[in-house]
């Protein structure tokens, strides 16, 4: 009898949940919930739905995975835009990407920093003695709202003064109007993982929850390396789309 009360409990559980993902999908595709529009908090929707908090936050959980909500450190829940599309192999930079999906685009930079290559910035750039390279640490927003973090590990004897330079515009068109470099190639690796305390902090998650990121190491026309980036991405904002018939040259950054 035991195990058959268990059972009615996890079935009655698994009824609940489909039935609140359901409720709530359907008031955002009618539009009755819009995009950035905070959801009742959890306690209100489990009185609404007559059921218990840990109930409700594993159906918004699992809408969150979804891409159709999102949450934020001490906010809240909200609807989710529709995610905007990124095509590594494109030679468009963030902005011009974000724009042409009719969004606003917006950067922000957080902090400069020069250090001695280490850890996983001297793995993606194949460093193998004492090398000094620059770190741009830096916030891009989608229509107000930040849905990534960017941290590029530039090799420093390749960029003298760049430091003077606005590290908000696109490095790529720096790269090529200031030293005269194109990228030859670039290697892409997309790895869904969880948000590190820093990562967490700057796009108002909960450290440990999902992001997904994208490291590029790019190279020069002598094919030789000259830059990483380290992208965290907020997943409800973001899907991969690889079209080989924008591949004119390697995406600006």
């Amino acid at each position: 009898m035991p195990y058959l009360t268990t059972q009615t409990h996890a079935l009655k559980v698994k009824t609940q949940l489909s039935k609140i993902k359901t409720s709530i999908r359907q008031q955002i595709q009618s539009k009755v919930l819009n995009s950035g529009q905070k959801l009742p908090s959890e306690r209100e929707m489990s009185e609404l739905f007559s059921t218990t908090r840990i109930t409700i936050k594993d159906a918004l959980t699992s809408l969150e995975t979804e891409g159709l909500i999102y949450r934020e450190e001490r906010r809240g829940w909200f609807v989710s835009s529709e995610r905007i599309r990124y095509n590594p192999l494109s030679r468009c930079h963030f902005h011009r990407m974000i724009q042409d999906q009719n969004r606003i685009a917006e950067t922000q930079l957080l902090n400069v920093r020069s250090e001695l290559a280490s850890g996983e910035y001297s793995d993606a750039l194949s460093i193998d003695k004492i090398t000094s390279v620059y770190v741009f640490e830096r916030l891009r927003f989608i229509d107000g709202r930040v849905v990534l973090y960017v941290e590029n590990c530039l090799i420093s004897e390749l960029f003298p003064n760049i430091l003077e330079e606005n590290l908000t515009q696109s490095l790529t068109g720096l790269y090529q109007s200031k030293y005269g470099y194109e990228t030859l190639r670039s290697r892409f690796d997309v790895i869904p993982t969880s948000a590190p305390l820093h990562v967490a902090k700057a796009l108002n998650l909960s450290e440990g929850q999902p992001v997904l990121k994208i490291c590029r190491v790019n190279y020069k026309q002598d094919d030789q390396v000259m830059d990483c980036e380290l992208e965290y991405w907020r997943p409800d904002s973001v899907m991969i789309r690889i079209d080989s018939g924008e591949s004119r040259g390697i995406k600006e950054k």
